[in-house]
């Protein structure tokens, strides 16, 4: 990270996607990507499972013990407006990015293209300025009712870049909340931490302000802006929002620094950009006293060990 990059401008995007519709929410993140990249923007964040959609409230069907055809047949059409790596919604995000010279993140859900193509994950997408799509990560752990619908990542895929604004990485949602999965991100150095995520309580609002402290590094947080008139009025199961509030995701995005300082947000019950120009200076600053992957950390007592080996279900060996 050279002195020329001391300052980084950083933008949180809080916005709704087209519920449902793959093209229509690419369509749109392109044109919002443009918008924030010509405001100078180095490196821009969507919000967790933005394509295409976080399904708040819908069960598909399935209780312990049965599933439904309509369930069926939701899972099918959220399955169909998946995102595949590589594809059509890579190029148009990558040339996007490559327009607007931007480093840009975006949660997906990504369609298995590997094995049995059947199976969904909840996915990080990471591109450069050259619209070069960098890598991503898969959501270790969906929480409750998100196992129904996503499987699992693995290690294989918990990237930090070092790029030259800075260290980036992060985890996804609920997986903030997964100590070791934290101290991975630390120990590889991140200063650019990612939180998208689904979650729009006041307590998320301490987690992010927490991690912070605890790594000394930047802290993204994001999250869409949901009502419940957003949802297709054709989608099979719309029934089962019928006791869910108005607003069902208020958002609640955030930029925080190395010492916790809320440096943009919380924002709350609309749609919008939080922008903020990161002192990258300042995680050296907060490293003098606190550094948890360095000088504070007890190797001799305490150790992480980390599995980062692909788990592939079908292993084909020569004869």
């Amino acid at each position: 990270m050279g002195d020329e990059f001391q300052r980084v401008r950083v933008a949180v995007v809080q916005s709704s996607p087209v519920l449902f519709d793959r093209e229509a929410t690419v369509e749109k993140a392109c044109r919002i990507i443009g918008e924030v990249g010509g405001q100078g923007a180095d490196l821009v964040l969507f919000p967790e499972a933005f394509i295409p959609a976080y399904p708040r409230g819908l069960g598909f069907g399935a209780v312990v013990g049965s599933r439904t055809p309509e369930g069926r047949r939701t899972f099918e059409r959220y399955w169909a407006n998946a995102v595949q790596v590589p594809g059509p919604a890579i190029e148009a995000l990558g040339k996007a990015a490559r327009e607007a010279g931007i480093y840009l993140s975006i949660g997906v859900i990504e369609r298995d293209s590997t094995f049995s193509r059947g199976t969904l994950y909840c996915t990080l997408l990471y591109f450069d300025p050259q619209g070069i799509l960098m890598g991503k990560h898969r959501k270790l752990k969906p929480t409750a009712s998100e196992r129904l619908i996503w499987g699992e990542g693995d290690g294989s895929t918990m990237p930090v870049f070092n790029t030259p604004i800075g260290r980036i990485g992060g985890l996804i949602c609920w997986e903030n909340y997964m100590p070791l999965a934290r101290m991975a991100m630390y120990g590889k150095g991140v200063e650019i931490y990612l939180a998208p995520t689904a979650d729009h309580r006041d307590t998320w609002h301490s987690t992010l302000r927490h991690i912070a402290c605890e790594g000394r590094c930047f802290v993204l947080g994001c999250n869409q802006f949901i009502t419940k008139d957003m949802y297709p009025g054709d989608l099979e199961g719309l029934e089962e929002l019928d006791e869910q509030p108005d607003t069902m995701c208020r958002g609640g995005s955030a930029i925080v620094s190395p010492f916790g300082e809320v440096l943009a947000g919380p924002l709350y019950d609309e749609e919008g950009i939080l922008t903020a120009d990161l002192d990258m200076a300042q995680i050296a600053q907060g490293k003098f006293d606190f550094d948890v992957a360095g000088h504070y950390a007890r190797p001799d007592v305490f150790q992480l060990v980390i599995n980062e080996n692909p788990f592939d279900p079908v292993v084909r060996r020569p004869s």
